[in-house]
This record gives structure tokens, sequence and C-alpha cells, in this order.
């Protein structure tokens, strides 16, 4: 509200009413000189200053003693224990909490019993989210084309920061950057790392280890998962391998949270299939190599794989020639396993079969396979159907770690779907009465289609992060690298 000036001077015989005292001491104020107004107002603001700092720090009620912990004080100050600051439940703190410094005088000031409370620590600064971290191999851009869609559905659901290990050669590497750069607002930090190895080196390594061989289609880069571990550097201690024929369908941090649920030693998680039955595979199609937790730093110290580099050092004895050995028997006249079939999962059907107490199952979710032709009679469609009923109409339980447990999908995995290199291109999609293209098409459809520039958030949270490691070696050829200059030390 303002007032005229014609109010404020009105005459006191005017019917309105007079104006207030404070208006009136106003105007007798605002009719003093202007250097008059100046210092007036100058020695109230001191005035308010002051009280407001003074009641500030003397407050009666809440008197406190504010400590600075430092390295070095002056040699004329009383090392103090502040009771709460430096002792709690009757037990020390360690020392870099015991050496508060204040002047001798600090004791005479009384300390709230608020101190001695359980808030006396100071506080961390929280440590970063942790990342999901996935070893995928790819060689070839048909391969690359594949593994993209399974990067992609990882990306689409994740929660957490996501890290990508890759084995490839440089056409997937292209394939892939191409897309992933695509993504130019993260919604979480992503790290992809592409480690680029030649056809020769992986030659040289199974050569190295002697023993191992493959006739499946995966060729030589599909035994490469037997040798995750020494692909990827120590720093890495742990990875979820995946096929690239796969897609998530879940957040991928509920497969994460699984290593946290394995039993001390366990070292692997794989889906196993204890029902099914195949001589002629040695019985390697009781697992599935397409989807593992591998506890990286675990298979280094176990050795999982051998070389002759390994073997002219000595030391720890490689798990694997004794995997083998007892399931296949001695190698055949070539020196090589001739006889392993499924290619590198029957290498890893022998070490989990041999080491029991380094496996764990996974459950089924995370392997709804094609495989199995009918993927467990599950799909898409009939949304509120109840966990019982979905249970009682799967197939493939009976007799497995999941019998009488409904298989909830969260991971879709299209493998032996013969006669293309992309499943999505499999020609059974074109058939409307096909059983698993009634029930999973739309789900293939949309995870296909979605763009990559669709990951983009509407606020950048994270940050993208592309490395290429080009010159890869092996973990046997660092040792080897290592015993020569440790070698050449010692003659100089």
């Amino acid at each position: 509200m303002s007032f005229n000036r014609q109010f404020l001077e009105a005459s006191p015989l005017s019917t309105s009413p007079p104006a207030s005292p404070w208006r009136a001491r106003a105007e007798v104020l605002r009719r003093r000189p202007l250097r008059f107004r100046q210092i007036a107002f100058v020695i109230a603001s001191v005035t308010f200053l002051c009280s407001f700092v003074f009641l500030s720090r003397y407050r009666a009620d809440d008197r406190r003693v504010w400590i600075s912990l430092e390295d070095e004080y002056p040699s004329d100050l009383q090392v103090v224990d502040t009771g709460g600051l430096a002792a709690h439940g009757g037990q020390r703190l360690p020392p870099q909490h015991q050496h508060a410094h204040v002047p001798a005088l600090a004791p005479q000031v009384p300390v709230p019993d608020t101190l001695h409370q359980d808030d006396t620590h100071v506080k961390e600064p929280p440590k970063p989210p942790e990342a999901v971290v996935f070893s995928l191999i790819m060689f070839s851009e048909d391969s690359a084309v594949e593994g993209a869609m399974l990067m992609k559905s990882i990306l689409m659901y994740t929660s957490m920061p996501v890290e990508f290990h890759i084995v490839c050669d440089e056409a997937a590497q292209a394939y892939l950057e191409n897309r992933v750069r695509l993504i130019t607002r993260p919604a979480h930090d992503i790290l992809v790392r592409f480690y680029l190895l030649s056809w020769q080196s992986m030659a040289d390594r199974i050569d190295r280890e002697g023993t191992i061989m493959t006739d499946h289609s995966a060729g030589v880069p599909g035994l490469m998962k037997l040798f995750i571990h020494e692909i990827l550097p120590p720093s890495v201690p742990r990875a979820i391998f995946i096929d690239t024929d796969a897609l998530f369908i879940s957040d991928p941090a509920l497969l994460w949270d699984r290593f946290a649920q394995l039993a001390p030693g366990a070292a692997i998680a794989i889906p196993t299939h204890p029902e099914m039955s195949a001589a002629e595979w040695h019985h390697a199609n009781r697992i599935c190599s397409c989807i593992m937790l591998l506890d990286l730093a675990r298979l280094r110290a176990l050795r999982l794989m051998d070389s002759r580099v390994y073997r002219a050092h000595g030391g720890v004895r490689a798990l694997g020639p004794q995997a083998f050995r007892a399931m296949y028997g001695p190698p055949g006249p070539s020196g090589r396993f001739e006889d392993v079939k499924l290619g590198d999962q029957g290498y890893w059907y022998a070490l989990v079969s041999h080491r029991p107490d380094l496996t764990e199952h996974l459950g089924f979710e995370w392997e709804v396979s094609s495989c199995l032709l009918d993927m467990y009679l599950t799909g898409l469609g009939d949304d509120a159907r109840g966990v019982e009923d979905e249970q009682r109409g799967q197939v493939h339980t009976v007799s497995t770690p999941q019998e009488g447990e409904a298989v909830l999908p969260k991971m879709l995995h299209f493998n032996c779907l013969d006669g293309t290199p992309h499943y999505f291109e499999w020609e059974g999609w074109a058939d409307p009465e096909n059983s698993l293209t009634k029930r999973w098409w739309p789900a293939v459809q949309y995870h296909i289609g979605y763009k990559w520039i669709w990951l983009n958030a509407h606020r950048a949270k994270g940050t993208l992060r592309i490395e290429v490691e080009r010159d890869v070696k092996f973990a046997d050829e660092l040792l080897e690298q290592e015993l020569m200059e440790s070698r050449a030390d010692e003659q100089s």
C-alpha cells in the first residue's frame, strides 16, 4: 500500500484519519539533511551486524568447540582428548582421529552431549556406482551386426554403468564403433574397449596350449572363450560372457547381482541341463557356454588353460589338461583332443565336470534358448497370467535345478536357427504359423528396430569412453617376457 503527499499533509480537521505515528516520524526524518540520514543508516547497519555476529557465536544454549585437524601444530598448543571425538564405546579410535589440538583453555568450554553420538566420523564421499562388465567376442562384420543388437539391448535396460570388453578384429571394431558413437548423451557411464587380435595371434596361443582344437562353426575365435581371463587385464576381475545371438529384455544389473550370490571359491556360473543326453557329444549339451558369469581373478589364480611357457616355468599346474584327459582320455596321434564336439562348450563341460566345486547353476531365465526349439513354451501374450499357470504350461524343467519353478525370461538366445548369418533374418520369422514366430517375433522386431539415437538421455548423466588395445598379449606371453627381462637383468 502507498500514500500520496496529499494525504500526509492533510489538515487535522479533515475527516480523513491522521497518518500513523511511524509515518509521521518517517516524514520528519525525510526532512533532515541528506548527510544526517546517511550517517544514521550506517550506524544502524553496523549495530545490527555486530549484534548478529555476537549472538551467533555466543548463544548460551548451543556452544560448540570447532577443532581443526592438521598435519603440524604450533608447540604452544596442548593435546586435548575430547572424549567422544577420540573414543567410542570404550574403544580408542585410530590415531588419525586422536590428534585434536586446541588451546589449553578449550576444555573449560562446555561441550554438548551431541558430540558423543555416532555421527563423529567424517563421512567419505560416495563411491561411484559399480559397472556391469561384459566380455564379448566378435570376429567379422557379420558377427558385429548381431553383437551390436546385444549391446544395444543392454544399454536399453541397464540401471548401472556398463563396460564392454570386446575381443575382435578391425572389421567388427569399425562396425561397432560407428553404432556406439551415435550415443552423445548417455544415461550412464559407458566404456567400450576393443582388444584387437589377429588370427595368427589366436592360432599361436592355441599352439602353445598344445592339445585343443575345434571343428565347430565358431572356429578359432570360438575357442577364445577359454582364454578371456588371459586377454583381459587383471584390472578386470570378473565379467559376463554372452554369445552375440542374444537379446536382453530386462535390466542386466539383475544378472550382475548373481556374482554376489556365488559361493566362496566358485568361479563359473553357467546354465546346466542334467536331464539332457547326447553320448556322441560326451553330453556336453548339459551346459550352455552361450552365457557365463566368469570370476576372471579366480580363473587366473587356478591357471585355467595350459601353455608351454607355463610348463617350462613350473609353478601352478594348469587345470585344463587334467580336466580334458579325465573326460576325453589322452590326446590322439596329432597330439590334440580330436573327439571333442560343440567347440569350446566341449572343453567347458570337461572343466565344470572335473571341478564341480568351481561351478554353479545359472537360472534358465538367462538362457531362453531356441536350441530347445520351444524355449520352455514361454513367450509374449496373456499378460494377466499368474506364476502358477505360467509354470504349469512350461517344458524342459523336469529333473533340472528349476523343476517346479516358472521360467520368467530375462534374456533371449536365438541359437540353432540354421541357414542365416543373422538370427533376425531367419526364414522362419516369415511364417505366421511358426510357434517361435508367434511367441517371440514381435520382441525381435522391436529390439532390432529400436534406434541407437533413442539411447540419448534428456540430460547426459554419464560419459562415453572408447579405447582400443592393439598390441594385445596373452598372459603366458607377458610371463615369458617378464622372465626374459629378469634373466637379462641377472646377466647384466
